[in-house]
């Protein structure tokens, strides 16, 4: 009886519509249309937030699979993530984002309800330097990073193969003084007619005009080497040779008009020692790139990170 019972549990269980409870030998079988979806919230901090948003998740027939919160004292600001499941035949995900505005509404909360099934659509930037982009394209390949790439934007064509090979669309916009402007306006309908929602600039090395970081606030990552102390300029990681650094980093952060000064998404480190040469120091340099770089990507298409002025709140 307990192996049949079992059998026809994981039958049931195998089947992304069904959930089933059992206890001692009785087994009860729950309709569910299996979909589930995150729930990002933020608003001024005060009692009662959490007891409304969860209520009322219960009360449509939904499961919190996973809750984070956060309240930041500094500015008195509430930030809430939560995944869900509608564990009900009759709710749809429309149905849950059109009642949720009675409940957002009281405290002026800022709120988006998204689908873990649609995936993110990112575009990529890159200049001549491929290990980021070579990174992105095999975490995404072996499905580590579940986005739909919308393009390859390069202002060179040395990496065009790259793209190509995996069936990515590969648009050349070579930038000098003259045509930067036109540029940029010409990026930005490629973003806009392929609804990309994320830039990520993977070794991207122009500077973005003020105004088309503005445009892209929230919505465009970079990646730069961090070190201790700080170097800036050309060759850097020959600059931390001779002042024989310690630590080795990368900083993935949104992009804004000050220059790699943008709220932090993600960091990697790495320590270094005297046996370091510059072209070992670079090859660390691009370690920490890559790994800083799609973690920070992957933290924002699962809908784990939070602006809070000039920082991030992130949920792991």
């Amino acid at each position: 009886m307990k192996n049949a019972l079992n059998e026809t549990k994981h039958a049931l269980l195998s089947r992304e519509s069904t959930r089933v409870t059992v206890k001692g030998n009785q087994m009860t079988k729950h309709t569910t249309n299996g979909k589930e979806f995150v729930l990002k919230a933020s608003c001024t901090a005060t009692s009662g937030i959490v007891a409304a948003v969860t209520s009322y998740i219960a009360d449509n027939g939904c499961y919190i699979s996973e809750l984070n919160q956060f309240d930041d004292e500094d500015c008195g600001r509430f930030f809430m993530r939560a995944v869900c499941r509608i564990d009900v035949d009759h709710v749809s995900l429309e149905d849950i984002k059109a009642g949720f505005d009675a409940i957002a509404e009281p405290f002026d909360m800022t709120w988006r309800i998204c689908d873990t099934s649609e995936l993110t659509r990112v575009l990529l930037m890159v200049s001549k330097f491929d290990h980021c982009l070579d990174d992105l394209l095999y975490r995404h390949r072996k499905g580590e990073l579940p986005m739909e790439i919308t393009a390859v934007v390069s202002n060179h064509k040395d990496l065009r193969a790259m793209a190509e090979r995996e069936g990515i669309r590969f648009v050349h916009l070579p930038v000098t003084k003259e045509n930067k402007r036109d540029q940029e306006l010409a990026l930005m309908n490629i973003i806009e007619d392929t609804k990309t929602e994320l830039v990520v600039l993977a070794r991207y090395m122009q500077i973005l005009s003020d105004s088309l970081c503005k445009e892209l606030s929230g919505r465009a990552i970079n990646i730069h080497h961090s070190f201790l102390p700080g170097f800036k300029g050309a060759r850097p990681y020959h600059q931390a040779f001779v002042r024989g650094v310690k630590l080795i980093g990368a900083t993935a952060h949104y992009v804004t008009p000050d220059l790699d000064e943008g709220p932090i998404i993600e960091q990697s480190v790495q320590p270094v020692d005297h046996t370091y040469t510059p072209e070992m120091l670079t090859a660390v340099g691009r370690d920490t790139e890559t790994v800083a770089l799609a973690k920070a990507v992957k933290l924002h298409i699962e809908n784990r990170v939070f602006l809070d002025g000039n920082k991030t709140v992130v949920f792991k």
